[in-house]
């Protein structure tokens, strides 16, 4: 059980180093990318075994039926969100945070079907290092711009990308879990 919070905290702290510690972060320039990026590697595979290996989890609550519709929609607006963020499309247009609100909506969808304890620790987890993220980046940097409004092709093959990437991840999330699309 003790894995699955240290690889929260081993994603989660490297991330919110450039936020609480700055000065820290930037000492260590273009190398501090690599620690972090190898740290939340290590701390997603970390998370994962934990979330795996939590046979005995309590149930908390059971989730009705129907969320698993509504997971599924959360999901693909969370990788539309997602893919969002790095093509500068309509969710990166009225969303300063497209791709902490993509981690946002992947997290409650998860919380909504999954009622154990395990499930509340991860899930859970990215919610509040998602939410934490948000809250420092608007600390540290009040003032945000809107990215100019791109081309409607584009906004197309931002929505295609995210329906592809959830085809992708959906199969390989019904390899190693369960099937996400229904019986």
């Amino acid at each position: 059980m003790i894995q699955l919070p240290l690889g929260l905290l081993a994603f989660s702290v490297p991330h919110l180093w450039k936020r609480l510690f700055p000065g820290s972060r930037l000492r260590w320039g273009d190398p501090g990318k690599g620690v972090v990026a190898l740290l939340s590697i290590a701390g997603i595979w970390l998370a994962a075994r934990g979330y795996g290996a939590w046979d005995d989890a309590p149930q908390i609550w059971n989730p009705a039926p129907w969320t698993r519709h509504l997971n599924n929609l959360l999901v693909v607006l969370g990788f539309y969100f997602f893919v969002a963020s790095g093509m500068g499309v309509w969710g990166a247009r009225v969303n300063r945070h497209p791709q902490l609100t993509g981690v946002i909506l992947w997290a409650v969808a998860h919380l909504l079907v999954n009622g154990d304890a395990a499930s509340m620790v991860l899930f859970g987890g990215f919610l509040v290092w998602a939410m934490a993220e948000i809250v420092l980046i608007n600390r540290a940097v009040p003032l945000w711009v809107p990215p100019p409004r791109p081309p409607v092709g584009k906004e197309i093959t931002a929505v295609v990308l995210a329906l592809v990437l959830v085809a992708v991840v959906g199969y390989i999330h019904g390899w190693i879990g369960p099937w996400p699309f229904g019986a």
